[in-house]
């Protein structure tokens, strides 16, 4: 696919991320890709999809920045930031960096999240990681 594709596809994922719709953000990833974050570690297929949806059913408050992202013709990124209250009812800053390879058809292939995830720790459950 055109740059200009696989970067509208990077938009519509935060944008669905956004209005809380875990099934759009779903249609934005092949058959068979990959996600992996320091939270959920590694996801495949369907697993993607039911996390999305999963966070995205419970979130009441979640505040999604894109702030910058790009993509060519087979890669992509995006900086981004979460702000929500963790169910342990803390307050949650996300600061986050996301890697994108595209399949053939636009969509998703392979997605990687990266943050620190000590200070996510710090901020949810209010306890250090270790």
């Amino acid at each position: 696919m055109s740059a200009e594709a696989n970067q509208a596809t990077i938009e519509r994922l935060y944008e669905a991320f956004g209005q809380c719709n875990g099934t759009a953000m779903t249609a934005c990833y092949a058959p068979g890709a990959h996600f992996r974050d320091p939270a959920f570690g590694d996801l495949e297929g369907d697993e993607i999809g039911a996390m999305w949806r999963m966070l995205t059913g419970r979130a009441s408050d979640l505040k999604i920045e894109l702030h910058e992202h790009e993509a060519g013709e087979e890669t992509g990124s995006a900086h981004w930031i979460a702000r929500y209250t963790f169910s342990t009812g803390r307050p949650v800053v996300n600061d986050i960096k996301a890697r994108f390879r595209f399949a053939d058809d636009g969509r998703i292939a392979d997605h990687v999240d990266e943050f620190d995830f000590r200070n996510w720790a710090k901020q949810a459950p209010g306890r250090a990681a270790t």
